[in-house]
C-alpha cells in the first residue's frame, strides 16, 4: 500500500516562502508522476504542479512563476518551492501519486498566508 507522508505547511505572511516535501513509502516500481494539488475552503480542488520522473513538469495558471516543483527519484520525495506568498494561496495542500495507473492522496497538509 502506498503511503504519503506531507511535512512543511504553516502559517506565513504575504510575500513570504515555505517548502513543502511529500515523501511516498511502499512502492515497488518507478513512480511515474508526483505532485500537488489544493484546496481551499469552499472551492474545488485544483491543480497546483505536478512533475514527472523525467522532469516533465506542469504548473497550475495561479503559480506559475512563483512556485517550483521538484523530485527526488531515489528518495520517492516531491518537493514545493513557494515563494512569493499570496493570501489567496492559503488551502490545505495534497500530495498526489500516479503509481501503476492508481492515484494515491496524501492527507494534505495545511498552509496559511495572512499578516
Amino acid at each position: 500500500q502506498v503511503q504519503l507522508v506531507e511535512s512543511g505547511g504553516g502559517l506565513v505572511q504575504p510575500g513570504g516562502s515555505l517548502r513543502l516535501s511529500c515523501a511516498a513509502s511502499g512502492t515497488t516500481f518507478a513512480i511515474y508522476t508526483m505532485g500537488w494539488y489544493r484546496q481551499a475552503p469552499g472551492k474545488q480542488r485544483e491543480l497546483v504542479a505536478t512533475i514527472t520522473n523525467v522532469g516533465y513538469t506542469n504548473y497550475g495558471r495561479s503559480v506559475k512563476g512563483r512556485f517550483t516543483i521538484s523530485g527526488d527519484n531515489a528518495k520517492n520525495t516531491v518537493y514545493l518551492q513557494m515563494n512569493s506568498l499570496k493570501p489567496e494561496d492559503t488551502a490545505v495542500y495534497y500530495c498526489n501519486v500516479d503509481y501503476t495507473g492508481v492515484n494515491y492522496w496524501g492527507r494534505g497538509t495545511l498552509v496559511t498566508v495572512s499578516s
